[in-house]
């Protein structure tokens, strides 16, 4: 209580009762309480961090778990006189009731929730105190869960479910890994075996395509040949190749052989050259 001279600090109010009934709340400053007649309280507008200590709570399906919690909360300086007139130990209330808002939370959830979800528990503890918490003047600004501990036995079962839950992924992933590499392996050979076969006709192909170039420039090659042998024997007269046959002639003179079968048409083609020797003849026993 505060009684005469008071000097007030900026992170404090002060609520002055007269005869026993709010007349104000002070803000900052040199501030005189009049002695008997006024009494004055001094509210700390700083905020507060109080641990829960370490309490058991009883999950939804039975389980009991020890834990522990941090609230944060402050007095709003609008509202300090309430944190006096209507509460008698505002801190204690304010952790006394985060306490049994907690077992009600923890009460409604599983111990798999209560382990996975703290962040959502944390929240809706914040959001019920902040709301009852208003009728003290107080702002709880957070809470903040440390640790959820199960009991031994429950802990070690938990330990080796997650030990198995692991052997089972690592098992899973490393059959997985094998079938994959097997596809792998299956669908390279199935390419490889495309790429080979594409190969081969590839090559196929080509070589049909030379064979049949290489015979159509033989066959260009020929007709051509043939071209110029036609158009080389239409100026071919007689006498060419009667001088052409003399010369077949002389050939075979030069061959062991004694006999020699003519064809017709040879006698035929040696008629110029007989009648030029007849009338050359005729014309030496005309000389």
């Amino acid at each position: 209580m505060a009684v005469g001279i008071v000097v007030v600090k900026q992170f404090e109010r002060m609520v002055v009762l007269k005869w026993g009934a709010l007349d104000r709340v002070s803000g900052p400053g040199f501030r005189f309480v009049i002695p008997i007649m006024e009494t004055g309280r001094i509210v700390d507008l700083r905020e507060r961090v109080r641990r829960v200590p370490t309490q058991k709570y009883i999950t939804q399906d039975n389980v009991v778990v020890d834990l522990d919690f941090v609230i944060y909360m402050r007095i709003l300086a609008e509202e300090a006189e309430k944190s006096v007139l209507n509460v008698e130990n505002v801190e204690q209330a304010v952790i006394n009731l985060a306490v049994a808002n907690l077992r009600a939370v923890i009460g409604n959830s599983d111990l798999a929730t209560a382990l996975g979800e703290r962040e959502r528990i944390r929240d809706t503890l914040q959001i019920a105190l902040d709301e009852e918490t208003g009728r003290w003047g107080v702002k709880v600004t957070q809470v903040a869960i440390n640790e959820i501990d199960p009991p031994p036995g429950v802990k070690q079962a938990m330990e080796r479910e997650k030990s198995a839950a692991a052997i089972k992924t690592a098992e899973i992933t490393e059959s997985e890994g094998q079938r994959q590499a097997q596809i792998n392996r299956a669908e390279g050979e199935k390419q490889a075996a495309i790429l080979s076969a594409e190969g081969r006709r590839q090559g196929e192909i080509l070589e049909a395509e030379g064979d049949q170039q290489a015979q159509v420039l033989r066959a260009e090659g020929f007709s051509t040949a043939l071209d110029r042998i036609y158009q080389v024997a239409n100026l071919v007269d007689n006498k060419t190749m009667s001088l052409q046959y003399f010369e077949t002639l002389k050939s075979m003179g030069e061959s062991p052989s004694t006999k020699f079968i003519f064809p017709m048409e040879f006698t035929s083609m040696l008629q110029p050259f007989l009648g030029m020797g007849g009338g050359n003849q005729q014309q030496n026993n005309n000389s």
